[in-house]
């Protein structure tokens, strides 16, 4: 299926990965609807950061997730939903797990419920996690791997998970799954490690994070974004889960000591206890098997982990004084 012309639901659209994704959309020809949460200050997350334009060509809905008339209302006449909304950050599914099971469990079945009455649909993409998986019981991790529950974001994005695919099975909805490994690259926030060590690294002699122990499967936003769109393109992704990774894992450590020698900056290292999950919270290995996005989509990584690090390095440089204003969470 081409993109081009089509009419695209993008939730999650200011988000990380979304902003990207909707970048790419409007340069492959498709219609654009971003579907933002309504906050009284009219922010646009992301979609603030790209190009001017690509801004002009979106067409921007504010609702909440949990609204299921205002999802309804902003999937009428798209042919292609692509379901990146949801609360993400695994620290604040602690505090707050309630919120991650309205926005991610009920949100992910409003998307669901108006897709259902949308005869226009044909493709529904639904953003999973590799954190459903847990730490890793064999590796790679294929998507037959079991599904373990170590975090209550983990938990949310789970039963999502669940919930399309009985969808697809009950009501034959042209549904994909992607689940991305570890995302990174530019515009993503301190909230997640590669930028938080990138800014500290950058301005601090002394930085702070959580454990150095776990390996993570890293893979380039634009990299990832590419997944997106060959799964939506694809006729043979319907009714399957999609892993998008590397196929390769470092530990945090390793990583650490990759950006000490891209940022020419020598550093200490201090543990912050507070960045630290629960024991049996904490996911200590993730290493995708990447091999069924490979045969069905003909998709594979095409960033290093180096070349992607130094794009990103790139983007914090030349945006230091934004990613200040978030140093309270680093």
């Amino acid at each position: 299926m081409e993109l081009a012309n089509k009419k695209i639901l993008v939730t999650g659209a200011g988000g990380f990965i979304g902003s990207h994704l909707v970048e790419e959309l409007v340069r492959k020809g498709a219609d654009v609807r971003c579907f933002l949460k309504y906050s009284s200050d009219g922010n646009l997350g992301n979609l603030a950061k790209i190009p001017k334009e690509i801004f002009d060509k979106l067409e921007i809905v504010r609702n909440d997730l949990r609204d299921i008339e205002g999802v309804k209302k902003a999937s009428e006449d798209c042919e292609v939903i692509f379901h990146l909304g949801a609360l993400i950050s695994i620290p604040y599914s602690y505090e707050n797990s309630r919120g991650y099971v309205e926005t991610n469990i009920i949100g992910t079945l409003n998307i669901l419920e108006a897709a259902k009455e949308n005869k226009k649909i044909k493709k529904i993409v639904i953003t999973s996690t590799s954190e459903v998986y847990g730490t890793a019981l064999y590796s790679p991790i294929d998507e037959k791997h079991p599904l373990q529950a170590q975090s209550p974001y983990a938990a949310s994005k789970i039963a999502s998970d669940n919930l399309a695919e009985s969808f697809a099975k009950s009501f034959n909805l042209p549904i994909t799954i992607i689940r991305p490994f570890n995302t990174y690259g530019p515009r993503q926030s301190t909230r997640a490690v590669i930028p938080t060590i990138i800014y500290q690294a950058l301005t601090k002699d002394n930085i702070k994070i959580g454990s150095l122990d776990p390996k993570r499967d890293f893979n380039y936003v634009k990299d990832v974004v590419r997944g997106f769109i060959l799964i939506a393109e694809s006729d043979k992704s319907i009714g399957k889960t999609i892993n998008i990774s590397s196929g390769k894992t470092i530990s945090i450590k390793e990583l650490v000591e990759k950006i000490k020698s891209i940022t020419h900056r020598e550093f200490t290292i201090e543990t912050k206890n507070e960045k630290i999950r629960p024991e049996k919270s904490e996911v200590m290995l993730l290493l995708g098997d990447n091999s069924k996005a490979r045969n069905l989509l003909g998709w594979e990584p095409i960033y290093s982990l180096d070349d992607g690090l130094r794009e990103v390095v790139d983007y914090v440089k030349e945006n230091l004084k934004g990613y200040k204003e978030e140093r309270e969470n680093i």
